[in-house]
């Protein structure tokens, strides 16, 4: 995973013909290769390789020669690519006293999140981590009884598991509406 910080990276990626180019480049392979598949030039495919290897998001990883001329072989720098919040940057300040049960508060989690993964070790051995989803229908009436308890259940892990001299961990639990149709 890489994580595009840089305005000029995200350019060079949200093109469709690139992220094509891309995708095809998850294998080492030339342009002539790259553009027999995708059914264009190899010199409109190294244009868009090029913008890619100058971006970071792709690299050369061996050279051959094929009848006298000197042919680049490159592949993807890594298989997903995120674009960071800090590209675009925040529009308006987070508002520290904005209530947790806000969607606002939930995008100002998922940017957190999101940043903290980002800042995270890939090759570290043993990374222990957990993703949970899952759907609660709760009636109406009782979507206040739900988060208070949620919320005590939650507070009474953080008390129990608070080890001054143990590993941190970060835990963010977003609930939000299920989007129509969403089967979870």
């Amino acid at each position: 995973m890489v994580v595009l910080e840089r305005v000029e990276q995200a350019e060079a990626l949200l093109k469709p013909q690139r992220i094509e180019v891309l995708r095809q480049l998850v294998t080492p392979r030339s342009c002539t290769e790259v553009g027999h598949r995708l059914g264009q030039t190899p010199q409109r495919v190294y244009y868009h390789v090029r913008r890619l290897f100058d971006a970071g998001l792709v690299r050369q990883v061996a050279e051959r020669r094929v009848r006298g001329i000197t042919e680049g072989v490159y592949q993807a720098v890594a298989r997903s690519f995120w674009l960071s919040p800090s590209v675009v940057g925040r529009l308006e300040p987070t508002s520290a006293d904005r209530d947790a049960a806000h969607l606002e508060h939930l995008l100002d989690l998922v940017e957190r999140v999101q940043a903290d993964i980002a800042a995270l070790d890939p090759g570290a051995p043993e990374l222990p981590s957990l993703g949970v989803t899952g759907q609660v229908r709760v009636a109406l009436d009782r979507r206040t009884q739900f988060v208070d308890e949620l919320r005590s259940v939650l507070q009474n892990l953080f008390t129990r598991y608070d080890d001054a001299g143990g590993d941190a961990f970060a835990l963010a639990l977003a609930c939000y509406p299920a989007p129509e149709g969403d089967p979870k």
